[in-house]
């Protein structure tokens, strides 16, 4: 042991004797430090101390750490001298009853795989440079578990999945169909959205009508001047009522500019545009075929007479109330104008002129006729006009051989010039007269309109308001007999204070067809109210079942008529919700069939004070609550009946009152849920003067 002398890491050289420095003896490795034994040569010692540091756990840190894309994970440690293998490549495949790799002896891993392990003594050779990036990219082939099997997707499943347009894809002319249902509003916010939508949104098919009349007052002047000067060549059925907006000379300039092709022009209520406006329009449009003018300040007679002159298709052309022209303007247009149908001019001065009368004659294409408020319109003038400059006169009949008139609807109404000898000519000369309107003409008696009901079939509505001078006579035995009595759906007898029951119960027997009659302020009692209520019924007749809900056949209007009671009125609502029920019997006893329900009511309108229960039954009804609406109407009926019978004086008169009291507050509590909103139960209500909302 003196001989041998310790090597100290800090002396200043090796040591003098002894084993040589990082070889250990064969004691040592085995773990018995044992002396006097033979020592073994380096390379077995070598390979000892490998095989000892393999086994150790802590392999991994001797070297530089893993790579991340190491394609193998295994649980534990790997021995550097377990990387041989059989074949002569370090890298074979594993055999079917060994591990991953075969286990094999050190010299023959040696031997055949001159390689190294990073943290090894000999990886620091040059020789070996370049095996860890081949160890860190190795494929190793792992058994496959059912856990982590993957197929994979075929070909076409892995392309990229690309987004339908359904919208690109359509043909133009179906999107310009889609973009059709749009309103004009609704069109210019979609314009909005890109350059595509905006080209799509102002395409002539979908500009064809421009209507500003529902948006007249929402749209600026400016927008509305770029809307028509974007679209205006297409458009051809252009309606400016009432846009105050096209004021100033230049925004209408650019509405008359765009506006090359219209067709049918409306530009009512449009008062500031000027008269050189309206002529260039005229001007550059000789389609027109309906121009609507009516009370522009701009037309006057040289207005017409660019009409006559630059649009020759037209047909309907509508002047009213424009001040500064007269009827010598009418027959410039009537005789330009070849086609000309429709003339409406109310409240337009000269039509006492006897040529405007003779044209007017001479054209006989007229088919509507309206001069409402044409003062200056006398009885020569309207002479004029249905029989022309001294015609033949038929000396059997009396009657001017003269072709009939072409009219269907003539308007006479206010012309207070007239009188029954002009209207007289009428007669037999408008077989395919439907409309005719003599309201406010005051001088008319029977003998003006027995000609004309005796040679009118067709006619449908008639309204003779205001003609205090007719008789029942009339109506019983002229109107009631006459060949439109079948036909006739419309009409007014208002402030007739001569007409009566015996005049109109006739005409509710016989004009079964009738929708609208108007008898405010006349003398006709409940009596024609229960009549027009049986009218309605058999004409409608009873339908099996419950309908959904029934309609509106018939619109009475009778307020202010002093002969009408709440008897009459309640008769209409009785048979508005009248439910009949089967009276035939089986043997057993039963009802066979199913209840009969209303298919048509009668719309009343009557004095103020009953007016708010009768829209409430009519409510009900019309939502098919029959049930409701009846409890509705005998309660009503209850309340009227004790109301009158409190106000007669004598004796019980302290009862009757409170029998009035009882039914209106049982009518209250009905239609609040059986207890009155702000009383309280037990105590009486305090007495009011009128019906309250049933």
């Amino acid at each position: 042991m003196a001989d041998i002398e310790t090597y100290s890491p800090l002396a200043s050289g090796p040591p003098s004797s002894g084993t040589p420095d990082g070889v250990f003896t064969d004691n040592e490795v085995d773990g018995n430090p044992t002396q006097g034994q033979p020592k073994r040569g380096g390379r077995q010692r070598l390979l000892r101390g490998l095989q000892r540091i393999s086994s150790s756990p802590t392999l991994v840190q001797l070297g530089r750490p893993r790579a991340s894309s190491s394609p193998y994970r295994l649980p534990s440690s790997l021995s550097c001298v377990s990387l041989a293998s059989s074949s002569a490549s370090p890298f074979s495949q594993p055999s079917a009853t060994g591990s991953y790799f075969s286990q094999a002896s050190t010299a023959d891993y040696y031997s055949s795989a001159p390689t190294s392990i990073p943290g090894s003594p000999i990886s620091e050779s040059p020789e070996h440079d370049g095996i860890e990036s081949v160890l860190a990219v190795r494929k190793v082939e792992h058994a496959i578990t059912p856990s982590s099997t993957t197929i994979a997707l075929p070909a076409d499943l892995k392309r990229k999945k690309t987004l339908f347009n359904l919208w690109a894809s359509m043909p133009h002319e179906i999107r310009i169909h889609v973009l059709s249902f749009l309103q004009p509003k609704e069109l210019v916010r979609a314009s909005r959205a890109n350059k595509e939508f905006y080209n799509m949104c102002f395409d002539g098919q979908l500009w064809e009508r421009f209507d500003a009349s529902e948006f007249y007052q929402e749209i600026p002047a400016d927008s509305l001047a770029k809307i028509i000067s974007a679209a205006g060549p297409f458009v051809k059925d252009l309606n400016l009522r009432g846009c105050l907006q096209v004021e100033h000379y230049r925004r209408a300039e650019v509405v008359v500019d765009a506006c090359k092709n219209l067709i049918n022009a409306t530009l009512e209520g449009c008062r500031n545009l000027h008269r050189t406006t309206v002529h260039s329009l005229l001007k550059s449009n000789a389609k027109l075929v309906n121009l609507n003018l009516t009370g522009l300040t701009a037309v006057g007679n040289s207005t017409c007479k660019i009409i006559a002159q630059s649009c020759p298709q037209l047909e309907t052309l509508n002047v009213s109330w424009c001040k500064h022209m007269d009827a010598r303007g009418i027959k410039t247009v009537v005789e330009g104008c070849p086609k000309l149908k429709d003339v409406r001019a109310r409240e337009i001065k000269g039509f006492d002129n006897l040529e405007v009368a003779q044209a007017i004659f001479k054209t006989n294409n007229l088919v509507r006729l309206t001069l409402a408020g044409c003062e200056d319109l006398n009885d020569n003038a309207l002479r004029m006009m249905m029989h022309g400059l001294n015609p033949e006169i038929d000396i059997l009949t009396d009657r001017p051989i003269v072709p009939p008139r072409k009219l269907r609807h003539l308007d006479l109404s206010r012309c207070s010039r007239l009188t029954t000898h002009s209207v007289q000519a009428l007669g037999h000369l408008l077989p395919d007269l439907e409309g005719l309107q003599l309201t406010g003409v005051t001088g008319l008696t029977d003998a003006a309109l027995e000609p004309i009901l005796a040679s009118t079939p067709r006619l449908t509505h008639l309204e003779l308001e205001d003609l205090a001078d007719l008789t029942n006579t009339l109506l019983s035995e002229h109107l009631a007999k006459a060949p439109c009595a079948p036909n006739l759906e419309h009409l007014s007898i208002s402030y007739c204070e001569s007409l009566g029951d015996t005049g109109m119960l006739p005409v509710m027997r016989k004009c079964t067809r009738l929708r609208s009659v108007f008898m405010d302020n006349t003398r006709i009692s409940d009596l024609v109210l229960a009549e027009a209520a049986t009218m309605v019924r058999e004409r409608a007749g009873l339908g099996a079942g419950r309908p959904s809900t029934p309609a509106i056949g018939l619109s009475l209007v009778v307020y202010d008529c002093q002969n009408v009671t709440w008897t009459g009125v309640r008769e209409v609502l009785s048979r508005n919700a009248e439910v009949k029920r089967p009276r035939r019997a089986t043997a057993n006893g039963r009802v066979n069939g199913a209840p009969t329900f209303p298919t048509e009511i009668i719309a009343l309108k009557c004095f103020y004070g009953w007016q708010m229960t009768v829209d409430e039954h009519t409510k009900r009804v019309l939502r098919g609550e029959f049930s409701a609406a009846s409890r509705l109407e005998r309660k009503w009926a209850d309340y009227m009946q004790a109301n009158e019978e409190a106000g007669i004086a004598g004796a019980h008169g302290r009862r009757r009152r409170r029998r009035a009291r009882e039914a209106q507050q049982a009518h209250a509590d009905e239609e609040e849920g059986g207890i009155t909103a702000g009383v309280v139960p037990g105590r009486r209500r305090a007495r009011t003067a009128a019906c309250t909302v049933m």
